[in-house]
């Protein structure tokens, strides 16, 4: 079964992404992940993604566009990545998740993909 393991991450951690002496352990931590889930052979898909400030949302109400600058919700935690798994079963996408650099400061939001599309 494919999952989508969505990765979030405070303002902190985008911050140093960029600017903080500690981007070389942040970027570490992520490389080492991505090479150990590409090496496993589950890899479907997935991208990292640039900080909430880069996000255009985009609604449409009544036929017109409303788009804003800005992720769509104005949340603690941003969209900083994902990836598209295929695994046996949910214990085997969670214990992937767990292993996620953000997962002890941020979160991993762990979704079964549509199959039928």
């Amino acid at each position: 079964m494919q999952y989508a393991l969505l990765f979030y991450e405070n303002s902190q951690q985008f911050t140093t992404r960029e600017h903080d002496p500690e981007t070389i352990a942040y970027w570490g931590a992520w490389k080492a992940y991505v090479e150990d889930i590409s090496a496993s052979g589950i890899v479907r898909g997935g991208e990292g993604l640039l900080g909430p400030d880069t996000a255009t949302s985009l609604r449409i109400r009544d036929g017109q566009h409303q788009v804003q600058d800005g992720p769509f919700a104005d949340a603690k935690e941003q969209l900083g990545g994902f990836f598209i798994i295929e695994v046996d079963d949910l214990d085997a996408a969670i214990a992937w998740a767990a292993k996620a650099p953000c997962a002890p400061y941020g979160g991993v939001e762990i979704r079964p993909t549509l199959t039928t599309m």
